[in-house]
């Protein structure tokens, strides 16, 4: 080498060498591509994108290594954001895919439920099923990565009045499918009849002037659709039995169900969920599955995990924390060392870990419950709900078993699609999960079916999970009662010694992404402030 390239290598070595001091290795890959001293084939096999620019407002650059434990939304946000910062993250990430349960299923997924033998999709290529989070309210935190990292949505329609409600055992309208809107124009009409008229004859004791009450009537008129006299005859809301068309065709409209069947039915208790901060109307979805957001992640600090590596134990001093780990492939034990740690591993699992928690944590740690919860895909031939119903997205409902089935808001119009056969949540999902992956698929053909009747045509293939059965994760999502969230919860917030825990269930957003995601965000930013503050 002649001695001006001699200089001009050695330049450059400082140079990188200063640039990895402040900025850490993302720093040193992205201006090693910039300058060409990556091949493209490195960039790709390092899954490595330039990073952005962070909204966190971290002033100062860290510099400190830090392990994340889990490579879920949680784990992968600190990673980012703290890679921005200057930070040296690792990720260990026991499962050879990135994600947590921000999971996708595709032809080919192949997975054994703890105590389980092995599932595998038959699903179509190109076809997907989100067997975890499936929508995205507006107003939280995914959205903005997903506008920053440039994944595309598209809506997700929540409610959707063509869904039908199917009850047992509820009087007159039992096994009975009732489209949403039918029994939401009665319920809705018979009550605003009764209190309109017990306001008008001034049977309830209300602090209000006459003309507040004439008021408060007006709007149960119009909020029942009630005839002047305050009765309720049903309304165009309901549906029809014919359809309006052109010319003189005004159509049939339906006949109310009378009040008794409609109260028995009980289908208003249904009604509220939709009213839920977090359960409106609007929602979104990546375009594609789920998982383009932990795949949009990953491209960013893939270069930082370590997959097929289970926590053993982790350990911790005044000075820094230690890790110990294995494959679950080979049981060889490794370790690693770091300034601090976050934790993202849900406590279902944690708890089983060896780890230099204090007291306190440990106990918090243990008395954290997880919710049971499990879904099913069903893929079918035909899309019938569709074809035959004209049901575009939504859901219906039922006290059946399967508690619920959504139909896909994607794709409209294809040929085939994946119906979500059943969420099901707490009592419901114990009693799935103690079901062979084949009887699930037969309950959920059998009890669909009799929503759909086409199910039994129809059907091609499924897949099931039950997220207390699944390995590393062990339930669906944190769950805390009012006095838990009093009691031991904030001890779960407070970092122990160098260890800081995140993930949806350091949050009020408990089994949504944006938990996890606002979670991480306030560990980097307590870690970061420490750090300059040392």
């Amino acid at each position: 080498m002649a001695t001006k390239e001699k200089q001009e290598e050695m330049t450059r070595r400082q140079f990188l060498t200063t640039v990895g001091k402040v900025g850490g290795s993302a720093a040193v890959f992205s201006l090693m591509g910039t300058m060409g001293l990556l091949a493209p084939e490195t960039l790709k096999a390092a899954e490595f994108v330039p990073p952005g620019q962070s909204d966190l407002k971290l002033s100062g650059r860290g510099g400190k290594k830090i392990i994340i434990l889990g490579a879920g939304l949680a784990g992968m946000t600190a990673a980012y954001e703290l890679g921005l910062a200057g930070y040296d993250c690792t990720i260990l990430e026991a499962k050879s895919f990135a994600g947590g349960r921000c999971w996708t299923i595709r032809k080919g997924t192949s997975v054994s439920e703890i105590g389980s033998g092995r599932q595998t999709a038959r699903f179509d290529s190109g076809m997907y099923f989100n067997v975890g989070p499936m929508r995205i309210p507006q107003f939280h935190v995914t959205m903005e990565y997903c506008r920053k990292f440039g994944i595309a949505v598209e809506p997700f329609n929540n409610v959707n009045e063509s869904g039908f409600y199917y009850n047992e055992n509820a009087g007159a309208l039992s096994n009975r499918r009732v489209p949403k809107r039918a029994a939401k124009a009665d319920v809705r009409g018979y009550t605003a009849e009764m209190l309109a008229k017990a306001v008008n004859q001034n049977l309830l004791d209300l602090p209000l002037t006459s003309e507040e009450k004439n008021k408060l009537v007006d709007y149960l008129r119009a909020e029942g659709d009630l005839s002047p006299d305050l009765f309720y005859k049903g309304s165009s809301r309901g549906g029809y039995k014919e359809e309006p068309g052109g010319a003189l065709d005004g159509g049939v409209r339906r006949d109310p169900f009378d009040l008794k069947s409609i109260i028995d039915s009980g289908f208003g208790r249904y009604f509220s969920n939709e009213y839920s901060y977090d359960q409106q109307m609007m929602m979104f979805h990546p375009v594609g599955g789920m998982d383009k957001i932990s795949e949009a992640f990953v491209k960013r600090v893939g270069n930082r995990i370590r997959y097929r590596a289970e926590v053993k134990a982790i350990r911790q001093s005044g000075e820094g924390v230690k890790v110990l780990y294995s494959s679950p492939d080979t049981g060889v034990q490794k370790e690693i060392t770091g300034d601090y740690c976050i934790c993202t591993i849900p406590l279902s699992v944690l708890k089983n870990i060896p780890a230099d928690f204090s007291p306190e944590m440990s106990k918090a740690i243990a008395s954290t419950n997880y919710a049971s919860a499990g879904k099913i895909g069903l893929q079918f031939k035909r899309r019938f709900w569709e074809e035959d119903d004209h049901i575009y997205g939504g859901s219906s409902l039922t006290n059946m078993d399967i508690t619920q089935i959504f139909y896909p808001p994607n794709d409209y119009f294809s040929k085939k699609g994946i119906l979500l056969g059943y969420y099901a949540y707490g009592g419901n999902a114990d009693k799935i999960a103690n079901l062979s992956y084949i009887e699930r698929e037969r309950l959920a053909l059998s009890q669909g079916g009799k929503i759909h009747p086409q199910y039994a045509k129809e059907f091609e293939a499924s897949f099931s999970i039950d997220w207390k059965k699944t390995k590393y994760q062990e339930g669906g999502w944190a769950s805390y009662s009012s006095d838990d969230r009093k009691s031991f919860y904030p001890a779960l917030c407070k970092p122990d010694n160098r260890i800081y825990l995140a993930g949806e269930h350091l949050s009020y957003m408990t089994g949504w992404q944006s938990g996890a995601i606002e979670s991480a965000r306030i560990v980097v930013k307590d870690i970061h402030t420490r750090v300059m503050k040392a």
